[in-house]
């Protein structure tokens, strides 16, 4: 049995396993791939190749995996290919796909279903700096501007210094104008990924709804666990208030979490280039 991928990226494995005032619509990719009907595993055996060209295929017993789009799924590292096969490995009697958030990533950056472009993509994840989670600022209630002002100010300061740019907040239903010199700027950080690391950024900045919170979990500042609760915040403070269903918060809070560490995980997988020792297999 392959073992579980998570224990080679210290950090994120831990926590794998929001509406926003503009929603962005996820590309149909992520929605159509992650929601595939489930179907009964007809595979015993899970198992990695290389193939001549260097790439990493997926075995399911003799057979070669496939993307929803007809295409051999291969994956451009070690890593990354052992951590798809656990998720394909570790599927019991039903194949439930949406649970398989590294699968359905990897089919996103191979089927390239909108066709965009690196450029394309960058554009996209800066859009979400004009409606960043932690730039728009309530004016009351008091406790809730006193808790984003405790939370939100913290991290976005770091991200300021980290980067050197000027982010700001706004209690504007339109939030803060960001300058342009700031755009560009993460447009140069972000041209540094490549289109696999970019898809799973991507992921992650949708997940969350920020740029900021993305960034500082990508680079560590925040654990997935607390990016998570950042993105959270109003939401939880209205659930201190009002009360919820309480089954629904949690299934909905580690969901998020999920599908954020897989996304971050996918990032630092798709850019690692030296092959995984064979001990990480073993018991």
């Amino acid at each position: 049995m392959l073992r579980n991928i998570l224990k080679f990226n210290i950090g994120l494995g831990n926590a794998l396993l929001h509406s926003k005032r503009f929603p962005c619509k996820q590309p149909q990719a992520w929605v159509k791939y992650s929601t595939a009907p489930e179907r009964k595993r007809i595979y015993q055996n899970v198992s990695i190749s290389q193939s001549d060209n260097g790439l990493y295929e997926i075995n399911l017993d003799k057979r070669k995996l496939k993307t929803p789009g007809g295409k051999l799924f291969t994956a451009p590292n070690e890593a990354l290919a052992i951590a798809v096969a656990t998720e394909w490995d570790s599927q019991q009697d039903t194949l439930k796909f949406y649970t398989m958030h590294l699968t359905t990533l990897c089919n996103t950056a191979l089927d390239n279903p909108t066709q965009r472009d690196e450029d394309q993509m960058i554009n996209a994840a800066l859009k979400y700096l004009e409606t960043d989670t932690v730039c728009y600022r309530v004016e009351e209630p008091y406790d809730l501007v006193d808790l984003q002002i405790n939370e939100w100010d913290p991290v976005l300061h770091w991200t300021e210094d980290r980067y050197n740019v000027k982010i700001g907040s706004s209690t504007s239903i339109l939030g803060p104008e960001i300058p342009e010199a700031t755009k560009e700027t993460f447009r140069q950080h972000l041209k540094s990924y490549n289109f696999w690391s970019l898809t799973g950024l991507e992921y992650v900045i949708t997940q969350l709804k920020s740029v900021v919170l993305a960034l500082a979990m990508i680079d560590r500042h925040l654990s997935v666990e607390k990016a998570v609760l950042l993105s959270r915040l109003e939401e939880e403070y209205q659930i201190r208030q009002w009360g919820n269903v309480e089954w629904a918060h949690d299934y909905d809070m580690y969901e998020l979490r999920a599908r954020t560490a897989a996304g971050a995980l996918f990032v630092q997988l798709s850019s690692e280039t030296s092959s995984v020792k064979r001990k990480l297999l073993q018991d």
